[in-house]
C-alpha cells in the first residue's frame, strides 16, 4: 500500500442505495466518500459534506433511508486513467483546479480501478519533497475557531455556517486545545447504534445536547510552526490520520493559521511548474 498511487478496492454503492447506507459505510470504514457505480463503471461520487449540505436544503421530511444517492451524488466525475506516468501530478492538479478531495481512477475500458485521495498525495509529498517549501508558504491564515467549552450543537452550526470541515478549539485564553471536524461528529454519532428516523445524524441523541466540544476533543494537540518544513506537516497528518494541523508561533503560543491536506495538494501541484520555471530562468541567464 505504501507506494501505491491509489486506493483499491474502492468502497462503492449503487444509485439506489440510500444516504443511510452511505453513512454506515463511511462510519464503519473511516472514509469520507463513496463512489457510486453502475456495472463496474463509476457514475457518481458522494461525500459526507454533500450529505450534510443536501439535508440542510431538503425540505421534505424523509428519513435517511428514504433518500437515494442518485438524488445527491455529483455526476460530473473528474477521472484519470490508470498507469499514467505523471499520475500524482495529474491528480494533484485536478484536485486543486476543481477544489475536490479525490480523483477516480479508471482502466482503459472506463471501469473503476481505484481512487486517489488528498491523503495519497499528502503521503507522497512527505516522502518526495522534504525541504521544498515551508508551512507558511501554503498555510491558510483564516482559521475558524470555537471554545473548548462550547456546546457540540454550536460547533456543528459554526462548521456548517462557514462551509468548513474543521474548527480549531481553544480555551478561554485562546490556547489551542484541539481540532474538531465533521468526522469527529460522525465517529461519535449514536445514530449508528440504533438508527432512528432522525435526520440530525451527527447530533442524534437528546443527551448530546448537553455535551461540549471538550467531551469529544481530547487535549492531544498536534501543532506545527510557520517555519517548519511542509513535508513535516504532511507526515504529521498522515501518521495521525488527521486532515489539518493548527499552525502556532510556539514562543507566544499564538494561533496564526491552519495547514490542511488540500494545502499539501496545492504545493504538490506547483512543485513541477516551479521547477520548470526555474530551469527556464537558468537557461536564459
Amino acid at each position: 500500500m505504501e507506494n501505491k498511487l491509489y486506493s483499491s478496492p474502492v468502497f462503492t454503492l449503487t444509485e439506489h442505495s440510500s444516504i443511510h447506507d452511505a453513512l454506515i459505510l463511511m462510519q464503519t470504514n473511516f472514509i469520507k466518500r463513496i463512489v457510486v457505480v453502475r456495472d463496474k463503471k463509476p457514475v457518481g461520487i458522494v461525500t459526507e459534506r454533500d450529505i450534510n449540505r443536501f439535508l440542510e436544503n431538503d425540505n421534505t421530511k424523509r428519513a435517511l433511508d428514504e433518500i437515494m444517492l442518485k438524488e445527491i451524488m455529483k455526476k460530473n466525475l473528474i477521472t484519470v486513467i490508470d498507469n499514467q506516468q505523471d499520475h500524482l501530478e495529474q491528480c494533484a492538479t485536478r484536485m486543486e483546479t476543481f477544489k475536490i478531495g479525490s480523483i477516480i481512477v479508471t482502466d482503459d475500458n472506463g471501469n473503476l480501478a481505484g481512487i486517489t485521495t488528498q491523503t495519497d498525495i499528502t503521503r507522497f509529498y512527505a516522502k518526495m519533497y522534504p525541504g521544498k517549501y515551508k508551512v507558511k508558504d501554503y498555510m491558510t491564515d483564516k482559521v475558524f475557531t470555537c471554545r473548548h467549552s462550547d456546546s457540540l450543537k454550536f460547533a456543528l452550526e459554526t462548521i456548517n455556517k462557514n462551509n468548513t470541515s474543521r474548527l480549531v478549539s481553544t480555551d478561554n485564553m485562546g490556547n489551542v486545545k484541539g481540532v474538531i471536524t465533521t468526522n469527529t461528529f460522525l465517529k461519535h454519532s449514536s445514530y449508528f447504534k440504533k438508527p432512528t428516523k432522525t435526520r440530525e445524524y451527527l447530533l442524534p441523541s437528546e443527551s448530546a445536547s448537553n455535551l461540549a466540544v471538550s467531551d469529544l476533543v481530547k487535549n492531544e494537540v498536534l501543532m506545527i510552526e510557520p517555519d517548519d518544513d511542509l513535508a513535516t506537516a504532511a507526515h504529521l497528518m498522515v501518521r495521525n490520520n488527521v486532515s489539518g494541523v493548527p499552525v502556532i508561533v510556539m514562543q507566544r503560543n499564538k494561533l496564526v493559521g491552519i495547514v490542511t491536506k488540500f494545502d499539501i495538494v496545492r504545493a504538490f501541484a506547483e512543485v513541477l511548474p516551479h521547477r520548470k520555471l526555474l530551469d527556464k530562468y537558468r537557461m536564459f541567464h
